[in-house]
């Protein structure tokens, strides 16, 4: 089954701006899908419909087969925004535990997953520490931990590298093959292209609301004439998709 399904879908807003048209994607069970295109491009109304935040005008969409706009079938997916503010004066163990809460777990279960989840991001022994004192690549961290709080089989992660330095991208980028190893899809939007092509199953290329490319990161990686860079750009600056240059 797909982990993500989402077939003909369009979504004009109140000022005439149609965000997507026609779009359809779909992502498998356990796979990582880097998410691409320039701002506009409607990678964000897309995630916005995934996580049942936003109408669509027409088409479905489905997580594993089941409306997103339902609550309870959300339960299965995880997000981290690309910006999430945080209050800075709290430690991490009672942000997570804030969310926990949000969740519906109970004591006993959040006490147990916050251990596990900051184990999961590199994060054990600091539990105790307030996020004031977190690095951008910490908190990125904290985020992915909140997102997994509650062990859900979808992970969505918006620009998720978004302004680490390479030790931290390095680190997150570890995180997400590991979640991969652990069963998880993971769903990311990025305009970091060479970190798409070193994680990523697949990689779709969205622009102007239609998805133009869609593909596997091993057929593109370290292709001279047509590596992921050069689809990338060949589709933000063209109307025509060049497949085959």
């Amino acid at each position: 089954m797909n982990a993500i399904s989402i077939k003909n879908v369009n979504k004009t807003y109140p000022n005439g701006q149609k965000a997507l048209k026609n779009f359809s994607l779909e992502v498998g069970e356990g796979e990582i899908f880097g998410f691409l295109g320039p701002n506009g491009a409607g990678k964000t109304t897309t995630i916005k419909i995934l996580l049942g935040l936003l109408n669509k005008d027409s088409g479905t969409v489905a997580i594993f087969g089941k409306d997103p706009l339902i609550p309870k079938n959300r339960k299965v997916l995880g997000y981290l925004p690309e910006v999430a503010d945080y209050y800075e004066f709290m430690k991490a163990e009672e942000l997570l535990h804030y969310y926990g809460v949000i969740c519906g777990l109970d004591k006993q279960t959040i006490r147990q997953r916050i251990k596990k989840v900051l184990t999961q991001v590199n994060l054990q022994g600091t539990g105790n520490k307030r996020l004031k004192h977190f690095s951008k690549g910490m908190l990125q961290r904290v985020g992915i931990a909140q997102a997994l709080l509650h062990d859900p089989q979808v992970l969505i992660l918006d620009e998720p590298t978004t302004g680490l330095d390479p030790l931290a991208r390095l680190q997150m980028r570890d995180i997400i093959l590991q979640l991969q190893t652990e069963g998880k899809t993971v769903f990311f939007s990025s305009h970091e292209l060479s970190e798409a092509e070193t994680v990523c199953d697949r990689v779709g290329i969205v622009k102007e609301g239609s998805l133009r490319w869609c593909g596997p990161a091993k057929e593109v990686v370290g292709e001279g004439n047509q590596n992921l860079e050069r689809i990338f750009l060949n589709i933000i600056t063209s109307e025509q998709q060049i497949l085959n240059t």
